[in-house]
């Protein structure tokens, strides 16, 4: 038997895979937030830092991404900071930096 794909079988492998992606993309709409989360600790819930601890909300991302950088390559001194953004990527790093920039700032 040949090795032919037939048109009906080319043409739902071809929906199959658009809704796959389709599945991806829809489960990584909330992926920046949850990547965030974690910072949410100190510096409060969607970046509204109380206290001293400084408040990412409505930070530039270019900014934050800078700043993060900084501890992640032993820039930036900290004690905690330098280990929680190593076990980050640049890609979810600036994910990150856009959640917090599209937040409203802290007042």
């Amino acid at each position: 038997m040949p090795d032919v794909i037939r048109p009906a079988a080319a043409l739902a492998l071809l929906f199959g895979a658009a809704s796959l992606a389709n599945l991806a993309h829809a489960q990584d709409t909330h992926l920046a937030r949850n990547l965030a989360a974690t910072c949410a600790n100190c510096h409060g819930t969607n970046g509204q830092a109380q206290g001293k601890m400084k408040s990412l909300a409505g930070m530039p991302a270019d900014k934050l991404t800078a700043f993060v950088a900084d501890f992640k390559s032993g820039a930036q001194s900290s004690t905690i900071m330098q280990q929680i953004v190593k076990g980050y990527s640049d890609e979810q790093i600036k994910l990150i930096a856009s959640f917090y920039a599209a937040q409203p700032a802290a007042k």
